[in-house]
């Protein structure tokens, strides 16, 4: 078949819009292409990539990237760091009724799971702790490891511990109290809510006072979050009382009592020496037996508002301040010179200490 030049030109014509078309679409695509592998993998700096005519050399294996850790996961985490609350109250000086009070718990309702998990009746009980006594006397302390204690027994899926007072469930004007109140328990969900001084909620003159509506919201989060939620409220004895009998929720709620007595004059000396360890100093054998004597006039002569154990740890603490004075003007003290605590700075931190 023959063709006419202008058939010719036309045949030519199509072919090579054909041709553009097909050139067009590859960069179009190809260029889309280019930016998706862009989004999916690390970005190449100019001076990574290969020059022209260079062989590429294969690129290395990458590394799995670290996992984030979400807060399930951190909580998982700090339990391998976490020292045996058990040990730990073994640990504390004096204490000994408390310490038995606290296992004597513990072995309660690990047994109850025990019958539970066999199929038998499990009498009803609370959780909740009062703790009475002295400032000073370790009830913060004793509160976090029943804390970690109920965690490792099963009651509690965190066993953290939140720590408030007055100031912090009570608002200033009306209707704020209960928002206040809940804010604190939703923090404290799968732990322990301690309360320090907690008859401060109700004044012995209430007037218009917001602590009652404290404890009614309080009240009702420890049903609704029963089984979440374990409240245990610290203060003096006398104070204590009064402020459980002032609500019958209260006296339901709370039936456990744990009393920590004031330290002996040697169960402070004892405080006062593990500071110092902690810390790498050492009383030397002048100040050791003069503190001790000290401490049995301090003890005799002490008063409701006496500090316990933080009178101890605020006499170390003076005590290393004197110490730091006195070596403020020797030249190159010797390392002994620098861990030794005399006589001179516990007579002057005795001097300025509040009992």
């Amino acid at each position: 078949m023959k063709f006419t030049s202008k058939q010719v030109t036309t045949i030519i014509v199509s072919v090579a819009a054909v041709f553009i078309t097909m050139a067009v679409f590859t960069y179009v695509v190809g260029d889309e292409d280019s930016e998706t592998d862009s989004a999916n993998s690390e970005s190449v700096s100019p001076v990574d990539k290969p020059s022209a005519g260079t062989p590429a050399e294969p690129a290395p294996v990458a590394e799995p990237k670290a996992k984030q850790l979400d807060s399930t996961d951190y909580m998982a985490a700090q339990k391998k760091v976490e020292s045996d609350p058990y040990k730990e109250l073994d640990e504390l000086i004096g204490l000994t009724e408390v310490k038995e009070e606290v296992k004597t718990l513990a072995n309660f309702v690990k047994v109850q799971k025990m019958r539970e998990e066999q199929g038998l009746k499990v009498p009803k009980m609370s959780y909740h702790l009062v703790f009475t006594g002295s400032p000073g006397t370790g009830k913060t302390t004793v509160a976090r490891i029943v804390a970690r204690i109920y965690k490792d027994i099963g009651v509690l899926p965190k066993g953290h511990t939140v720590e408030t007072d007055r100031s912090g469930l009570v608002a200033e004007y009306v209707g704020q109290t209960a928002v206040k109140t809940n804010a604190i328990v939703d923090s404290a969900l799968g732990g322990v809510l301690f309360i320090d001084e907690a008859y401060a909620l109700v004044p012995e003159n209430p007037g218009n006072d917001y602590g009652m509506e404290a404890i009614s919201t309080l009240l009702k989060r420890m049903e609704d979050d029963r089984d979440n939620l374990v409240v245990i409220i610290a203060g003096y004895t006398n104070e204590m009382k009064r402020f459980i009998d002032a609500n019958p929720g209260l006296q339901s709620r709370f039936n456990r009592y744990i009393n920590f007595p004031d330290y002996t004059a040697d169960e402070l000396f004892k405080i006062y020496e593990l500071h110092a360890k902690k810390n790498q100093y050492q009383l030397n054998a002048d100040a050791a037996d003069y503190l001790r004597e000290r401490l049995k006039y301090v003890v005799a002569h002490k008063d409701r508002n006496f500090g316990n154990g933080r009178y101890s740890r605020n006499l170390f603490e003076k005590s290393i301040q004197n110490q730091a004075n006195r070596l403020s003007t020797v030249s190159n003290p010797t390392t002994e010179m620098l861990s030794e605590i005399s006589k001179e700075d516990v007579e002057k931190a005795l001097s300025d200490t509040k009992k």
